[in-house]
């Protein structure tokens, strides 16, 4: 397989003194490794090294030649394939896991050079604005076109207070452009310039925004709150691609990379490339100029307010699923709904009386019905992508299901046809009777643990909006035991980057916790790859396939459960090489 070289300074990171550690055993041949290019041979030994492989879930040395596994067994054995000039890394007794992959996160959004102005949503509306004023200040508009843009309040407070928002933002500036983010990134606060912009000022009543609402006042008026696919117009405007933001999205494309590398990370999806805002252009200079840092699959949005043929035909043109490429386009990602945090995920029966938009009903929104997704599905499904579908209500995952379904029924009869490994995200409400039917259809479950919010002793918040129903929220064990596939990802930067957070996260769940900490390390690994299509070349320490792995401080079998979130990376290897240490 040809491996492009995934960073000239990596090569000095894995030199080390030949021999090291090795015991006194001297270099040996054989007609088994006599290779050409033995000088690219590797020995890593004197470690705990957990596999993954069930048929030898543990071993003591790793040989590794152009990236690949020769050998994983005893160290005995692999010293038997020694010569003069192999590398020999010595472990020095630290743990080994195969590379973790995170199959939900947005490393270019997380580190995006585009947001001036960060907020603490635990802080006052005085405070808010007090910062956003000093960010203005800070970045004063270069063009008339120049956005302020922030992230990071609460729509909640916003809701709660005695004035419409968008007035705050107005009193600031009423000629530049604002528009803030919440915390959540599924409602957006404006002022008056950016909804004259985006064409949502005055009486809006009538407005149709596939997936999204304004909310109004009294008199019809926008309050500034633009919630879920109406937010998403406003950073669609603000951050149109110019050569400058390309530019700004590839540094931060390369700063989320790092943040990955660093915390053993060698495989992920970006789950939301907005290509309409220059997202891909990142990533395929990242292919060209060789940065790339991790096997990448990138999941392409799909625009809720774009015309269906149109798109579907666009989406086709940019499908690319060469195996031996860093970097795959075969994903597609949709949100069935909003949040239950926002009264916006689509639920089977309705918010609690008073616990909901009147923009948007007590049932939820849909960024997609049901009838719509499954002509998508179907016709994507057809090309080859994989579907990775937002659903939090039970609505949605309703929807989701059926969608795949009718697709199914309808592309299995197609020849040579391969059966897609489509799945739902977040899966946060799931009617009783829905559950089962992830193993039926073979969708995949992909939950993430990793954030406070979805430690079971804080579902009680959700209890105003939804009831009793807030304590049956992220059914991981469930779903894990009707025998569909189960991931584990971290949706950063909503939640921690690190996998040890999660892994905790998902053995302190109480009854809803999974089994142990191998199905847990499956999560992130070999399921993983199973979500990407690549579990024939990595996903587990096996004879032929990549050699992607990490060294960690602490063995995760031997620590109390409540220590794993404290693990350390201490290197992570892609394809042979070092990509951090």
């Amino acid at each position: 397989m040809m491996r492009p070289t995934i960073l000239a300074l990596t090569l000095t990171l894995a030199t080390t003194s030949l021999l090291q550690g090795c015991g006194g055993a001297q270099a040996q041949t054989s007609d088994t490794n006599n290779s050409a290019n033995q000088d690219s041979r590797q020995l890593w030994l004197n470690g705990e090294i957990y596999t993954v492989n069930k048929a030898q879930p543990w071993a003591e040395a790793m040989v590794i030649e152009n990236g690949q596994l020769l050998f994983v067994g005893s160290e005995v054995e692999a010293k038997a394939w020694v010569n003069a000039s192999t590398q020999i890394h010595n472990l020095q007794g630290k743990t080994v896991l195969p590379g973790l992959h995170d199959v939900h996160l947005h490393p270019l959004e997380a580190a995006s050079e585009e947001i001036q102005c960060v907020l603490d949503s635990s802080k006052s509306i005085s405070a808010w604005v007090n910062n956003i004023k000093v960010c203005g200040q800070q970045n004063p508009q270069a063009a008339d076109d120049e956005w302020l843009l922030g992230w990071g309040h609460s729509i909640l407070t916003l809701v709660e207070s005695n004035t419409d928002p968008r007035l705050l933002l107005d009193a600031l500036n009423e000629s530049r452009p604002i528009a803030i983010m919440e915390e959540t990134s599924h409602s957006v606060w404006v002022n008056s310039k950016a909804l004259e912009l985006l064409e949502l000022d005055g009486v809006i009543a009538e407005q149709n925004i596939e997936g999204g609402a304004v909310l109004l006042n009294a008199q019809g008026k926008s309050t500034g709150i633009l919630l879920d696919g109406a937010g998403d117009l406003a950073f669609d405007l603000a951050m149109a691609e110019t050569p400058e933001r390309l530019e700004r999205n590839y540094q931060s494309l390369l700063a989320g990379l790092d943040a990955v590398a660093k915390n053993g990370i060698t495989s992920i999806v970006d789950a939301r490339i907005y290509w309409q805002r220059g997202y891909l252009k990142a990533w395929q200079r990242a292919r060209t100029e060789n940065t790339l840092t991790a096997r990448s699959v990138l999941s392409l949005w799909a625009y809720p307010n774009i015309d269906d043929e149109q798109q579907i035909k666009h989406l086709t043109s940019l499908f690319e699923n060469d195996v031996e490429s860093l970097l795959r386009i075969n994903q597609i990602k949709f949100y069935s709904d909003g949040i239950t945090h926002n009264a916006t995920s689509a639920l089977l029966a309705p918010y609690k009386a008073n616990a909901y938009y009147e923009e948007v009903g007590s049932m939820g929104l849909s960024y997609f019905d049901q009838q719509r997704l499954t002509h998508y599905v179907t016709e994507l499904d057809k090309v080859g992508f994989n579907m990775h579908i937002h659903a939090i209500g039970d609505r949605a995952v309703r929807e989701s299901l059926n969608a795949i379904e009718a697709a199914q029924l309808e592309n299995n009869t197609v020849a040579n046809k391969v059966p897609g490994r489509h799945r739902l995200t977040h899966v946060e409400m799931i009617a009783e009777s829905d559950k089962k039917r992830f193993s039926e259809l073979n969708v995949i479950a992909d939950f993430q643990l990793a954030g406070e919010f979805t430690h079971p002793e804080n579902f009680v918040e959700m209890e105003p909006l939804i009831g009793a129903r807030a304590h049956a929220q992220l059914p991981v064990r469930d779903i894990y035991d009707t025998g569909a596939v189960v991931t584990l990802s971290s949706d950063w930067d909503v939640s921690s980057l690190s996998p040890f957070v999660g892994m905790q996260n998902a053995l302190t769940r109480g009854a809803q916790s999974l089994p142990d900490l191998a199905a847990v390390i499956e999560a992130y690994t070999i399921n993983g790859a199973y979500v990407m299509d690549q579990e024939h070349i990595t996903g587990s320490l096996e004879k032929g396939k990549e050699a992607d792995f990490i060294v960690i401080d602490q063995n995760p079998f031997k620590i109390p459960v409540d220590k794993i979130s404290e693990i350390k990376v201490l290197k992570t290897i892609l394809a042979g090489e070092i990509v951090y240490q």
